[in-house]
């Protein structure tokens, strides 16, 4: 299967596809193709994992990312909708 050109918005259009076709959305396949893998490792880690925040810190953190129905959601589904927006 031929390559797809997404051009210049997307840096790397073959782990873009893959992403796509496992399913991501097009803002996170886009974010995760646009990543300079030798600056995010140093980059990242700097919170702790999601189960170590308190609901009201996750449900401030969803409200940040516009996930609707978070008022409603338990510890478990915020941290899933969290990692999977």
């Amino acid at each position: 299967m031929a390559q797809k050109n997404h051009g210049p918005s997307i840096k790397d259009d073959e782990q873009y596809e893959t992403l796509r076709e496992k399913g991501y959305s097009k803002e996170k396949a886009a974010r995760i193709a646009n990543t300079d893998r030798e600056k995010a490792g140093k980059r990242g880690g700097k919170h702790p994992p999601y189960e170590e925040w308190t609901v009201d810190e996750l449900r401030d953190r969803a409200a940040e990312l516009g996930i609707d129905g978070r008022s409603k959601m338990d510890k478990d589904d915020l941290i899933d909708a969290l990692r999977n927006h």
